[in-house]
């Protein structure tokens, strides 16, 4: 077998609860306000998904990732609702980006309980709309239905996505042989380094706050 084989094989044979329990932790901490500009929830969650090889792994990592996403959901929401329009001055939502917050409430304003099922698949906007909404005291029977249909919509399409990478990359490499592994590994790394990138020049735009972010201004 290949590198990239044995790297997904390897993977695919950690405990299954160790794997969604860290996968679900990855995924709250994304979607709760404050640490999705840190926590890589998202990319945890694809390479996780590689490890979905059987109907059963797939619905239990699904269940768990939207449980996790849907309560990161709540958690911003009832911030959003106790601290009200004063959010947006906070030190967290300028390291996000003001404008980012501004986006989500504009977005709120024009489309109600849709901009939030439609936000989970907006990057930045997908960890400020819960709190938005809150501060924009969106009823919670109408937050919480958008916020589970949009999690699990948004968790089924990434396993999905890591699942049958993962078994393309296992294919390809016994198609080609070792001699593919280079150019994977290489793909990879650039991807790598284009995400990092990404999230530097993410910061270095984001206004800083002069003094640590805090959730209260």
């Amino acid at each position: 077998m290949g590198l990239l084989t044995d790297a997904l094989n390897g993977l695919a044979g950690l405990p299954q609860p160790a794997v969604v329990a860290a996968t679900g932790a990855l995924v709250l901490a994304e979607c709760t306000l404050g640490v999705g500009f840190l926590a890589p929830g998202e990319s945890g969650l694809l390479i996780a998904s590689t490890t979905a090889t059987t109907v059963p792994r797939f619905v239990v990592l699904w269940v768990v990732v939207t449980l996790c996403a849907v309560a990161g959901d709540s958690i911003g929401y009832l911030i959003g609702r106790r601290y009200g329009d004063r959010m947006r001055e906070t030190g967290v939502v300028r390291k996000l980006g003001q404008q980012h917050w501004d986006r989500a409430g504009d977005f709120l304003r024009r489309r109600g309980w849709w901009a939030v099922l439609v936000a989970r698949f907006l990057p930045v906007v997908r960890t400020l709309m819960p709190a938005s909404a809150g501060a924009a005291n969106l009823p919670y029977r109408s937050f919480l239905p958008a916020s589970v249909v949009g999690a699990a919509a948004w968790a089924a399409l990434h396993i999905g996505i890591g699942a049958v990478a993962g078994a393309s990359a296992k294919y390809v490499e016994k198609t080609l042989g070792r001699a593919s592994t280079a150019v994977v590994v290489a793909l990879v790394l650039a991807a790598v380094v284009a995400v990092l990138v990404k999230r530097r020049r993410a910061k270095k735009s984001a206004p800083t706050p002069d003094r640590t972010p805090e959730l209260v201004p």
